[in-house]
């Protein structure tokens, strides 16, 4: 570690990958180890991912924690130690390398605008990758590609050599005729040579590694689940090496060999390893695509040139220019130019967003058409994709409560199965049946073997991987793994209005003509008096003729009319826009919009009343609407059995409007952000686990207060700091997508702990030989390895599952 970790004075949570966790016991193991290192807060092992995320605080030292882990048994590359506390901001960056790339020469003119600069450039630069290559250091599925390497390797070799050892010792026992031809071919004592030498290769090659990190682990008295195999292998082959070079240490009723035991089992379970590498690396696939969206290289202005680089070398402050196609390397601000932007994989919505100057980009999302030059205002570990990529990777890394539990019962599960080995030896031996020392080995090592903490370990955090990964593609992210277990039981979702049911800006949504007036003439007209003033409403208006592609006119002689309205003359008529009362005082009556006002007023709007040339024109509305989704996504919560509630600032008559319209029946209005904490106290009095759905900084202490905080992604920095939950989305049908999410992976979960906890509850005792008293029967150890791999196998093809759950209409 050659560069300065900079002092830490608040716990920051990095993860690191560490080497050598195979089974549900190293993760007790390497949790203590990290936990006893000093400045480390809370550690925390995901299985699945073979991931340790801790969080450390004043005085860490990433040595101290590597040494910790390494006397414990296991690996931390020190590589992979600098990359992860670069992740966490806690190491600075890797300082960009001189300018690579290609160079664009601008000639004279730097600072032309982006459709200019893309005249200068050659299309030879459209090769650019711009659906750019995984993220650097996001190398979950590179090293699960090696480990599946080398064990297609090492099980294509074990396989080889097993097979003609499995055929030559099991034919003859089920088709005599054979056992009589074999003899007759070869002396037994050769075939046992024969057998020691393929099995020798078996064990000791491709089966290695079970020894190697098994025997330690025992001998240090924290056996996992290598030792477990490498203590019934060996039992397997050492008891065949008496038989082969010393059978006169045996009764001769015991003279067997178990070569082809210890080669099937070592192959068996490298198979079943190498089909949970598989399993665990598409476990991985959601961060993998989240990363797969970042741009490689990024073409930025520099002392009057176009310059290629590495994404990771932008800097703030720097002028990128984007042609058509091209994939945003950073956020930003646009500075010239104009396009339309496909934002769908960061908002989930399916239309290009219009950019223009002034508009900001996002990382990661697609230019469609035109050509821009952007400001970039975030890069790095600042740029919202990296954000959303490391609250995935928290959530995915995070301890479930019921993890816990599972974890305590595996800690211990290994030490036991030992003994009940043991027991079962001893039982065997002393009571069983001749040959009692053939049939002690056999079935203590069939209880060995079939014992499997894996699908214990790996039943959790698997679900809790794929299912917040399916999460993310749907636009909800986790920022709290307690949140994924803990929202399938919400009874009540609390939303704010303005910013979450609404779209929290003012919009025309009404302007009713009177006859003989035409609609774009009558709003042509107000929007050029609305132009004069500064009041939000009138902004919206303005914004309303713009978007019909009115021009609208510049207005003279404006006045303001206290407490009634404005006046102003326009295309040599005169305007007048306000309340009632305002065309009261004019002389007009409003009896002929009574109809359309009243409906209005049921809406929750205020009306105004447009008059041009002393003659009544229009009336208008203007309200913050409703978002698209909110009405569906309401009433998809209440199908799912949770209960709506309203609580808002604005006043109580807009709100119980709005209220109407989705079919919500509880409503607070008219309260401070400190009031919204005491509404929640109050609407949770009977004890209903409860969700706060907001998007403001006014949200962020009813964020914290609920028992799960669910921020609008679109929202605030501050909001989003306080929830548990983000909805990228910026709407209300990720809630439903949220509770969807983990209800599914709650369920997956027990699924999975029933299979893992039944499976090992029902076998090891029929290994053990409980039934043999009253069936005759017993289980072969190569049976018992069959079954242990494809127990751990089972786990993740369930919770694989989750990749595919549907949740309704998502966006």
């Amino acid at each position: 570690m050659n560069e300065t970790v900079k002092p830490i004075h608040k716990a920051e949570p990095f993860t690191v990958p560490v080497e050598g966790m195979t089974c549900a016991s190293c993760v007790r193991r390497v949790e203590n180890a990290a936990a006893k290192v000093a400045g480390i807060d809370r550690s925390a092992v995901n299985f699945a991912t073979k991931k340790l995320t801790v969080e450390s605080a004043e005085g860490f030292s990433p040595e101290e924690l590597t040494k910790a882990i390494r006397k414990v048994g296991y690996e931390i590359q020190p590589g992979a130690m600098d990359h992860a506390m670069r992740e966490a901001g806690m190491m600075p960056p890797v300082a960009p390398t001189a300018h690579t790339g290609h160079e664009h020469h601008h000639g004279h003119h730097p600072d032309h605008s982006a459709p200019e600069a893309q005249a200068h450039m050659d299309h030879a630069a459209m090769g650019h990758d711009q659906a750019a290559g995984h993220a650097g250091g996001h190398d979950h599925m590179h090293m699960h590609q090696g480990e599946e390497g080398v064990l297609k390797r090492d099980l294509a070799i074990a396989f080889v050599l097993t097979l003609p050892l499995f055929v030559l010792e099991m034919a003859g026992h089920v088709y005599d005729p054979f056992h009589h031809w074999l003899m007759g071919v070869i002396e037994t004592q050769n075939l046992y040579y024969l057998y020691f030498a393929l099995a020798t290769v078996v064990v000791f090659g491709p089966g290695f590694r079970f020894l190697k990190l098994g025997l330690p682990a025992l001998l240090r008295g924290v056996p996992e689940m290598n030792s477990l195999v490498a203590v019934g292998v060996l039992a397997a082959y050492g008891y065949s090496l008496v038989t082969t070079f010393a059978p006169d240490l045996l009764p001769e009723s015991a003279r067997f060999v178990y070569y082809e035991a210890a080669t099937v089992i070592v192959t068996l379970i490298l198979f079943g390893r190498l089909l949970e590498a598989r399993a665990t690396g598409r476990t991985g696939e959601a961060i993998e695509k989240l990363s797969r969206l970042q741009a490689k290289t990024a073409r930025v202005e520099r002392d009057g040139k176009l310059l290629d680089i590495p994404t990771e070398q932008v800097v703030a402050g720097d002028v990128l220019v984007i042609r058509p196609g091209e994939r945003i390397p950073v956020d930003g601000t646009v500075i010239d130019g104009s396009s339309n932007v496909d934002e769908s994989m960061i908002s989930g919505e399916p239309l290009p967003v219009a950019k223009a100057a002034g508009a900001t980009v996002v990382g990661g999302t697609i230019n469609k058409t035109g050509a821009f030059r952007f400001r970039a205002d975030k890069v790095g570990r600042d740029t919202m994709l990296a954000q959303i990529i490391r609250m995935v990777e928290q959530a995915q890394g995070s301890k479930l409560p019921i993890q816990t539990l599972v974890d305590r019962v595996t800690a211990w599960f290994v030490p036991a199965v030992i003994a009940l080995a043991f027991i079962t030896f001893l039982v065997w031996f002393f009571v069983g049946p001749e040959p009692a020392l053939t049939h002690a080995l056999v079935n203590a090592v069939a209880v060995l073997i079939i014992a499997c903490p894996c699908a214990m370990g790996l039943a959790v955090p698997t679900s809790i991987v794929v299912g917040g990964g399916r999460a993310a593609e749907l636009g909800v992210l986790f920022r709290k793994g307690e949140a994924l277990q803990e929202l399938r039981n919400v009874q009540l979702v609390v939303v704010d209005k303005t910013g979450t049911v609404t779209k929290g800006r003012p919009e025309l949504t009404d302007l009713v003509t009177a006859q003989g007036f035409v609609e774009d003439d009558v709003l042509t007209l107000v929007a050029s008096v609305e132009a004069q003033s500064e009041h939000p409403i009138a902004e919206a208006i303005v914004k309303a003729a713009e978007a019909k592609g009115l021009t609208v006119p510049k207005a003279e002689h404006f006045s303001s009319v206290t407490g009634y309205g404005i006046e102003a003359e326009a295309n040599g008529r005169k305007i007048s826009v306000g309340a009632d009362r305002f065309m009261e005082k004019l002389g007009l009556s409003v009896e002929v919009f009574a109809e359309a006002a009243a409906r209005l007023g049921d809406e929750g709007k205020t009306p105004l009343y447009a008059a041009v040339d002393g003659k009544l024109a229009a009336v208008i509305a203007v309200a913050d609407p409703l978002k698209p989704s909110s009405r569906d996504a309401i009433k998809a919560l209440q199908a799912m059995g949770v209960e709506v509630a309203m609580v808002t600032g604005d006043n109580r008559r807009t709100a119980e409007a709005i209220a109407r319209q989705v079919g919500i029946k509880k409503v607070v209005a008219e309260v401070l952000p400190e009031g919204k904490v005491k509404a929640i106290h109050e609407i949770r009095a009977n004890g209903k686990k409860l969700a706060f759905v907001g998007d403001g900084i006014n949200d962020a202490p009813a964020l914290a207060e609920a028992d799960i905080g669910i921020a609008i992604g679109t929202g605030t920095d501050v909001a989003i700091e306080s929830a548990d939950v983000v909805l990228v989305g910026g709407d209300l049908s990720g809630a439903v997508s949220a509770i969807a999410m983990s209800r599914a992976t709650m369920t997956n979960i027990k699924q999975n702990l029933f299979w893992a906890f039944g499976y090992n509850v029902a076998l090891v005792p029929v290994a053990a030989g409980v039934l043999y008293p009253a069936f005759g029967w017993l289980l072969s150890p190569m049976i018992a390895a069959g079954a242990m791999a494809l127990s751990s196998v089972f786990v993740l093809g369930n919770a694989l599952r989750l990749k595919t759950v549907k949740v309704g209409e998502t966006r």
